[in-house]
């Protein structure tokens, strides 16, 4: 992937508040060169307050042709577009970010739609299924939208942010899709159980939801790609439930973010 890796190299940044956990920068540089694209993903490890001014100076280089959001600047990021996508309107967040003509940034949003794919490429088709989703942030919000566009049945949000939570909900019943409730930890009653919080990443954690009472009817996702195996999923695995991981849904992710980067969407 270095082979290329010159003055002409186009720029691209994944920024978010941790960043070592990302597999962007190795998998979006490999998915560029298999384009035939002279590119690279750097990460950069920015804080929420600064996340402005390096977005500003960064800005400012010319060879900087896009910008992979992750944790937690998905709805700060938003607001540093001058164009997005209707669905990224309508969740007021971006996880990608490229260069319109005149230099300003337009954005997009594609962890729902990716991870709804890879729930089907693991064998779960949403429609018409009960949906219980722990966490209401960026991919929260993208994943649940992703799955009433889908056709569920009903969606049960579960968030340790009342406000969040209920500001999703509101939102979402709008779209008059399918009902959206609040949900709990408890997945009783559930055909699908997903969690896209990061509760797993650091050892000793809690679970997202209650894992004593999953059952192999269930399928169980999660966001989570460091570990490979999160917490939730090993305890799904565990009671027999069909499964998908983070980095199932980071595979289908990556290629909708490299198309939209390339202007090939």
């Amino acid at each position: 992937m270095l082979d290329q890796l010159s003055g002409t190299t186009r720029v691209h940044f994944i920024v978010g508040d941790p960043i070592a956990q990302v597999k962007s920068p190795a998998g979006v540089t490999q998915a560029f060169a298999e384009r035939g694209r002279n590119a690279v993903v750097l990460p950069a490890h920015v804080a929420p307050e600064h996340l402005a001014a390096w977005h500003a100076g960064v800005s400012a280089a010319q060879n900087v042709d896009g910008i992979i959001v992750t944790v937690p600047h998905k709805f700060a990021a938003f607001g540093l577009c001058a164009s997005t996508s209707e669905r990224a309107t309508f969740l007021r967040a971006v996880n990608t970010m490229r260069r319109n003509a005149d230099g300003s940034w337009h954005g997009d949003m594609f962890d729902g739609l990716g991870f709804v794919e890879a729930m089907r490429e693991n064998g779960c088709d949403p429609r018409g299924k009960r949906a219980l989703l722990a966490g209401a942030g960026g991919a929260g919000s993208a994943i649940a939208h992703a799955l009433l566009l889908a056709g569920v049945s009903s969606l049960a949000l579960a968030d340790t942010s009342k406000l969040r939570r209920t500001t999703l909900i509101d939102r979402l019943n709008w779209l008059k899709l399918a009902p959206v409730t609040h949900g709990t930890t408890d997945p009783t009653g559930y055909d699908i159980v997903l969690n896209a919080t990061p509760m797993g990443m650091k050892e000793g954690e809690p679970y997202p939801v209650d894992v004593t009472k999953l059952n192999p009817a269930m399928f169980v996702g999660c966001v989570i790609t460091a570990p490979a195996v999160s917490p939730l999923i090993a305890a799904a695995r565990a009671h027999g439930c069909a499964s998908m991981t983070g980095a199932d849904m980071f595979g289908r992710v990556r290629d909708l973010m490299v198309d939209f980067l390339l202007n090939r969407d």
